[in-house]
């Protein structure tokens, strides 16, 4: 399945949030695999963020996530450079954006 997302980063935290993507730790991107992601890509404009991940099952993503160490402090220091964060709950698996149109 393809979900996409909408996030926001801190307008004054920009560079910092784009530097902790340039070195994503690799315990963090093999257990985001493990849980079934086989992509995920983040494009930013301004300060909205929009995420496109393709997955077996997004709620079983986030459930094997959510409580993972490695994701935990991940979350904790996404937390100080986002206005809108990722949601790990149970509602975040519908957290989707909606398809509006796809090139038939």
């Amino acid at each position: 399945m393809r979900v996409a997302l909408h996030t926001k980063v801190r307008a004054d935290r920009i560079d910092r949030y784009e530097a902790a993507h340039r070195e994503v730790p690799v315990e963090l991107t093999d257990a985001i695999r493990a849980a079934g992601a086989t992509s995920w890509t983040i494009w930013r404009s301004g300060t909205d963020l929009f995420h496109v991940l393709d997955c077996e099952d997004y709620g079983r993503l986030l459930a094997e996530l959510k409580e993972l160490p490695v994701n935990v402090a991940w979350q904790a220091r996404m937390v100080e450079l986002l206005d809108v964060v990722h949601d790990y709950s149970d509602e975040g698996a519908e957290a989707g954006l909606p398809v509006v149109w796809e090139l038939p």
